[in-house]
């Protein structure tokens, strides 16, 4: 396993769930305090990790003003993001550079801002090729850190007839939990309704873009 000190990952950011509960066509597009929700994510995501990669489930003409290279799934049926982080492991066997790919949703304006150094500590300090958040007891699945290594663990659950998500996936790998302190404001909130739309409009002011 290659292992870089200081390394930068790949971001990739999970961007092509269904939006049913939220009533909007594209979640990533919600509009937050004026702006995009996609844009809070990234604007707290740069600097964390580079290049940042898009996981969508068809290409989205909608999401081309961000600049930002789109990884299409590479099943047609919806696995979740599963299928996302599956996808974005493949895409970065074919680009080469550094191994690991930093995963994230596109509904939680308030990632924590140092959510890739902390997972590259853990990682390298326990050998895994998986780290993963942990708040409050509760594992983050859509916070977590893989290196290429993980491909050929991840990539059969995808085509799996029993539907097996990323949950799942992890449970059956070792890795690195990083369990992040507890605070008055969840770093890893998701906004999937309009309420939490709503309290997130708040919460972003609380805590700040630097937060």
């Amino acid at each position: 396993m290659t292992r870089s000190e200081g390394c930068r990952p790949t971001g990739l950011v999970l961007a092509g769930g269904q939006s049913s509960r939220l009533g909007v066509p594209d979640k990533a597009l919600a509009e937050l305090n004026g702006r995009p929700m996609l844009q809070h994510v990234l604007e707290r995501l740069r600097g964390q990790a580079s290049p940042i990669l898009l996981s969508v489930h068809r290409s989205n003409p909608d999401l081309a003003a961000f600049g930002l290279e789109q990884v299409v799934d590479v099943v047609e049926r919806r696995r979740g993001p599963l299928t996302g982080l599956v996808s974005g492991l493949l895409r970065l066997e074919c680009r080469g550079g550094e191994p690991w790919l930093l995963l994230v949703p596109c509904d939680a304006p308030l990632l924590p801002a140092d959510l890739s150094s902390q997972l590259m500590r853990a990682a390298l300090d326990e050998q895994k090729s998986v780290a993963v958040a942990r708040y409050e007891g509760v594992v983050q699945p859509v916070f977590s850190l893989w290196h290429l290594d993980a491909l050929p663990r991840v990539k059969p659950a995808v085509l799996d007839a029993d539907g097996a998500g990323l949950m799942r996936v992890l449970d059956q790998m070792e890795c690195a939990i990083v369990d992040w302190p507890a605070s008055r404001v969840s770093p890893f909130v998701n906004v999937n309704t309009p309420q939490d739309l709503a309290e997130a409009a708040g919460l972003v002011d609380l805590v700040g873009e630097d937060g």
